[in-house]
C-alpha cells in the first residue's frame, strides 16, 4: 500500500501528449465532482488531454476554463440496461480518443469504465471518495467494482485500511492520496469583505449575529438533526446572537421537509435556515464563527474540515472515520496542539458543549488555533500535493503497463 506522493505537475512531466478520461455522474457539486476538476487542470498543465465524461451541471464551465474537455454522458443511471449500452458508446469513445487512462469516480460509473476500458485496451483507475455499506450480497457485488481498479485510489489511511479489509486482492494495488484544497482560493487573504457581507446578507444574518455553519449537501448522514437538537438545547441555555445555518444542495426533497419539520418543532424558526448551495464557499467559511461536521457515519476524508481549517474557520466534527487525519484533537493531541474539536457521532449534547466552547474561545486562544489549523492543512491537504501523487500514480501504471 503506497502512501502520499509529493510532486507537482508541470509541463515537462511524461504524461504530456497522453488522454485520461474521468468519469463521473454530474458536474454539479460535492467533493468527487471538484476533485475531477482539479485534476483535469493539472492534466492540462501536464500537457496531456483531460477528457471528463459526464452529465452536466453548474462546475462545466469551470471545467472548460482550466483546460479540461467535457464529454456530454448518461453517467448517473444506475439501470443495469443503460449501463450495458453506456459502456460500449464509452469504448468507442476511448478508441476514438486513443484514451490511456479511465479514472472512475463512482459504482455505476466504475462499472461502466472498467469493461469500456477492458474493451479498449486503456488501463483503469478508482477513486473510493466514500465508504460504500451494504450487508446484501447484491450490494456487495455492486460495491466491489471499486476495487477492480488497475489502480485503487482512497483518499485517506481509513478508507485504505476499509477497502484492503473488504477486498484483501486490491491491496497491493492501493495508493493513499488525500484530497486536496485550493489554499489559494480557500486563503483569508484572498477574500475581499464584500464577498464576506454578500454571503450574510444571503443567508439573512444580521451584522451583530455569529454564525454556526454546517456546510453540506442535506443528507441524513450528515448530521443535520443532530444539530436541530445541539441548537435547541444551546437557545434553551440561554445562548443567543447566533444563527445556524446549513448550506449545501438538497438532493432529497423529502429530507429537507424533515429538516425544515425538526426546525420548527425545535423552536429554532428565524434561527437556524438551510439556505441551499452557496457559490462562494471561501467567503461562506470566513463568515462563520464555527464550521461543523457532525456526520453520523464514517466519512471517508472530510473535504469540510480542511477547507475550514484552511480558512481558520474553528470545526468541530464527529469523532469517527478519517477524522483523526484531518482535525487534531486531544487525546491524539495535547489540546495546545489541536486545529479543532471531535465530538462522539450522534451526541448532540456533546457537539452543544464543543460549539459552545468554540464561540467561547479568547481572542489569543482562537489566534492560536487558526494558526495550527491552516499549517496543518496546508502541510498536508493542499491540491498540489494531491494533483502532484495523482499524476506520478499514472505515469507509474503506464510505465507498468508498458
Amino acid at each position: 500500500m503506497l502512501d502520499n506522493f509529493h510532486a507537482f505537475p508541470s509541463t515537462s512531466r511524461p504524461l504530456a501528449g497522453r488522454t485520461i478520461l474521468q468519469i463521473v455522474p454530474d458536474l454539479q457539486s460535492g467533493g468527487a465532482e471538484r476533485a475531477t476538476i482539479d485534476i483535469a487542470d493539472a492534466l492540462h498543465m501536464a500537457g496531456a488531454r483531460a477528457l471528463v465524461a459526464s452529465e452536466g451541471g453548474r462546475m462545466v464551465s469551470e471545467l472548460q476554463a482550466k483546460g479540461g474537455v467535457w464529454l456530454p454522458f448518461p453517467a448517473a443511471t444506475k439501470n443495469p440496461l443503460a449501463m450495458a449500452l453506456n459502456s460500449l458508446r464509452l469504448a468507442r469513445i476511448l478508441r476514438e480518443e486513443a484514451v490511456d487512462i479511465v479514472h472512475a469516480r463512482s459504482r455505476a460509473c466504475a462499472w461502466v469504465g472498467h469493461y469500456a476500458a477492458r474493451r479498449a485496451g486503456a488501463r483503469f483507475v478508482t477513486t473510493f471518495h466514500s465508504i460504500y455499506g451494504g450487508a446484501s450480497p447484491i450490494k456487495q457485488r455492486y460495491n466491489s467494482i471499486m476495487a477492480a481498479g488497475d489502480l485503487v485510489i482512497a483518499n485517506s489511511h481509513f478508507t485504505a485500511r476499509h477497502v484492503a479489509a473488504l477486498y484483501p486482492q486490491a491491496t497491493q494495488r492501493i495508493v493513499v492520496i488525500a484530497r486536496g484544497v485550493d489554499l489559494r482560493a480557500f486563503s483569508p487573504s484572498a477574500v475581499e469583505p464584500a464577498r464576506v457581507e454578500r454571503v450574510r446578507a444571503s443567508w439573512g444574518v444580521a451584522r451583530h449575529e455569529r454564525v454556526v455553519l454546517l456546510p453540506a449537501r442535506l443528507s441524513a448522514r450528515k448530521g443535520h438533526l443532530v444539530l436541530v437538537e445541539s441548537a435547541k438545547q444551546l437557545v434553551g441555555e440561554g445562548l443567543c446572537d447566533v444563527r445556524f445555518v446549513c448550506v449545501g444542495d438538497a438532493p432529497n426533497a423529502a429530507f429537507r421537509a424533515d429538516v425544515e419539520a425538526h426546525i420548527a418543532r425545535a423552536g429554532l424558526t428565524g434561527i437556524m435556515r438551510a439556505p441551499g448551495y452557496c457559490a462562494d464557499m471561501p467567503a461562506a467559511y470566513l463568515a462563520a464563527a464555527v464550521a461543523v461536521a457532525p456526520s453520523t457515519t464514517p466519512e471517508a476524508f472530510g473535504r469540510i474540515a480542511i477547507e475550514a481549517q484552511a480558512m481558520g474557520a474553528p470545526v468541530i466534527v464527529s469523532d469517527l472515520g478519517a477524522a483523526v487525519e484531518t482535525v487534531l484533537a486531544p487525546p491524539q493531541v495535547d489540546a495546545a496542539d489541536a486545529t479543532g474539536w471531535r465530538a462522539p457521532a450522534g451526541d448532540a449534547a456533546a457537539l452543544a458543549r464543543a460549539i459552545r466552547e468554540a464561540l467561547e474561545l479568547r481572542p489569543s486562544a482562537r489566534e492560536g488555533l487558526t494558526t495550527r489549523a491552516r499549517l496543518h492543512a496546508q502541510t498536508h491537504f493542499s491540491v498540489e500535493r494531491m494533483c502532484g501523487a495523482t499524476l506520478d500514480a499514472y505515469e507509474r501504471l503506464l510505465t507498468a503497463g508498458a
